[in-house]
């Protein structure tokens, strides 16, 4: 049968770009549907705009430092108008890189929905289109909760456009976003009030860490309410006010829900072709990213794996090689890093001490917490904390953890190490970079526990 396509990709985000690409670049007849906005949510209303808005948000302590650095700084404001509009010029921008590089890879291009009308066709915008093999890559959208007053509350979506900043926010969730956007909205003079149903956030991150940032968080300023449940939102005139579990309430001007993301496989029509989805609405596929349809794949944020840009970019080339390129190639999940971008950043590899000690027999643990050599002058309190795991049986070292400034870049070349298998030892002989932060990651010796 002759088909229009040989690969039909429904989603323009990283990882349906990447698989789109690279398999143009192998011969294949390729088209993409996009009908929201090129990059997916990692450039528009993810990474790339909350990088920015962290970038942005911490100037007010640069400002504060300088001045024991030896800077008369005069006084200084913020204007909410011109860092968003600043952003979405870049946004902008990058759309336009994407769109050129789908082009010139060759990539038909729909600006409109697709949705199956079975296995190998789809309703493309007014079309009808065929393809031999279709990948799904709609990535995730945010999830808020329904109850009395949930419509009130915005999602991570709409806070990157708010009209005006207010004065007063909560922002409700224990997730990577929502410290985020706590630690963003503080910065930017904001009186923030993070709140979250369970005993501490970040669930799923090493326990000494939580506990490191928690208390750094509130240091700066940030009001955490650990242990608490929303009941309900009202709305009267400009002001919103949550009723909590406990009959107490707390008034604020904006709530911002970030209580995780979910698969977004609504409206594509699933239920015309041989496709499972799980219980959350996951597409459900095997190693090589098949699903229950021999000739449709899904990767990234709707397989609800591991929701992170750089997995759903390498999904996308395991993807293209072994469907048209020289044969399989598959994802390692066990080793893979990543960062929250929260004041101090969070950068981590590995498993969590927790979950360490489950599995190794001889765990030994090396941590140093330590106030930066910039803050000895401004006087900051501000610090940080590395962490090393060691399987002592073989003294390789199986887990980073650091929470400081740039923790992400420091911990990428530190990935590197521990996929290549790197022990304690090659590490001690290291020689280090005197001063910086990342040196501790090479001169601790002493074992902590």
């Amino acid at each position: 049968m002759k088909y229009d396509y040989d690969l039909f990709v429904i989603g323009a985000g990283s990882g349906g770009v990447r698989a789109a690409r690279m398999s143009a670049g192998f011969g294949a007849r390729v088209a993409i549907a996009e009908e929201r906005y090129l990059g997916g949510t990692c450039v528009n209303v993810g990474c790339i705009p909350k990088k920015l808005f962290v970038y942005g948000s911490h100037f007010c302590e640069e400002f504060d430092d300088a001045a024991f650095y030896g800077w008369n700084v005069s006084s200084t404001s913020f204007e909410w108008d011109r860092l968003r509009d600043n952003k979405t010029k870049e946004i902008e921008r990058l759309n336009g890189v994407y769109r050129g590089l789908l082009s010139d890879a060759g990539v038909d291009i729909f600006s409109e929905r697709a949705s199956f009308l079975d296995d190998h066709t789809l309703q493309v915008g007014q079309k009808t289109i065929s393809a031999e093999y279709i990948l799904i890559a709609t990535g995730s959208w945010p999830y808020i909760p329904e109850f009395p007053g949930s419509e009130l509350a915005i999602s991570s979506n709409e806070v990157f456009y708010l009209q005006e900043l207010p004065k007063r926010m909560a922002v409700v969730g224990g997730g990577y976003i929502a410290v985020e956007f706590a630690g963003i909205l503080n910065g930017l003079g904001v009186e923030t009030t993070l709140i979250y149903r369970g005993p501490l956030f970040l669930r799923g991150f090493d326990e000494g860490i939580r506990c490191f940032v928690q208390n750094e968080l509130q240091k700066k300023g940030v009001r955490l309410l650990f242990d608490t449940n929303v009941q309900a939102i009202r709305q009267k005139a400009d002001t919103q006010t949550l009723l909590l579990h406990d009959e107490t309430r707390l008034e604020v001007d904006k709530i911002l829900y970030a209580t995780g993301r979910i698969p977004k496989t609504d409206g594509l029509g699933l239920q015309n072709t041989q496709v499972e989805i799980g219980p959350n609405g996951a597409v459900l596929v095997d190693d090589s990213y098949r699903t229950t349809a021999q000739n449709i794949y899904a990767l990234g944020d709707v397989i609800d794996r591991i929701q992170l840009t750089p997995v759903a970019i390498a999904e996308g080339m395991a993807f293209s090689h072994s469907v048209f390129g020289s044969g399989s190639r598959g994802v390692e999940y066990s080793s893979i890093p990543t960062c929250v971008f929260c004041q101090p950043n969070i950068g981590t590899v590995g498993p969590t001490e927790e979950e360490a000690r489950d599995t190794f027999d001889d765990l030994q643990v090396f941590e140093s917490s330590f106030r930066p050599l910039k803050h000895t002058i401004s006087g900051r309190e501000e610090r940080s904390l590395m962490k090393l795991l060691v399987d002592g049986t073989t003294d390789r070292v199986i887990a980073a953890h650091m929470v400081g400034p740039e923790a992400g870049e420091i911990i990428q070349g530190i990935a590197v190490a521990i996929t290549a298998k790197a022990t304690k030892e090659d590490f001690d002989r290291t020689v280090a970079i005197h001063p910086t932060s990342a040196e501790e990651f090479v001169t601790m010796r002493t074992r902590s526990r």
